[in-house]
């Protein structure tokens, strides 16, 4: 069984699959997947040139950043990179997955629903928090301006959206206990797969 983990930036994905990984399911997290296949992948680095105009590897490596300003602000070029990186990642995915032992495994990622990862996963979790505890997490982490983080959260998919969408909501807000709504979460899977 596979179940989606998402969220938007900042609302402590990692941290939520950090508790998971305690409890020995195996996470595979697809944003450093897709970073990982961006730097290697011959292919995709051609592709990725070409919709760029430019090199964006002048160091042989991602320029991140460059790549960021480009896309976000310009849908149809955001599209057509994740139409490029998502289906090596989504294969990567069903591979790492076949060779797991655990009951269940868990495939974390921001744009669950957007990239069509959903359609990989039987059940989905998504996390929240409030938008200002977002944004003052990803400044501190990512060393990025509030314009900066307010702007991306902008383009992703509404906590509203995605919980409409979701099995399971995981509250990360700073009064909020996470590990008892994981525990609920990964006891109504494995009761799911006992009965």
């Amino acid at each position: 069984m596979k179940l989606g983990v998402t969220g938007g930036i900042g609302s402590g994905k990692t941290s939520v699959c950090r508790v998971f990984g305690v409890l020995g399911i195996p996470v595979f997290s697809a944003d450093p997947e897709a970073q990982i296949i961006m730097n290697y992948d011959e292919s995709i680095i051609s592709g990725i040139n070409e919709i760029a105009g430019k090199d964006l590897y002048p160091d042989g490596i991602l320029d991140k950043e460059g790549l960021a300003a480009l896309i976000f602000n310009d849908p149809a070029k955001l599209s057509r990179v994740n139409a490029l990186v998502h289906p090596v990642v989504l294969r990567h995915f069903n591979e790492w997955a076949g060779k797991q032992t655990a009951p269940y495994v868990i495939m974390e990622a921001a744009i669950l629903f957007e990239s069509g990862a959903a359609s990989l996963v039987d059940r989905v979790a998504t996390v929240i928090a409030p938008k200002e505890e977002r944004i003052s997490r990803v400044i501190k982490r990512n060393k990025l301006s509030r314009e900066q983080v307010s702007e991306r959260i902008r383009n992703q998919m509404s906590d509203a959206e995605r919980i409409k969408r979701s099995d399971y909501i995981i509250n990360n807000s700073e009064n909020e206990m996470i590990i008892p709504a994981i525990l609920g979460i990964h006891e109504d899977i494995l009761n799911h797969l006992n009965s």
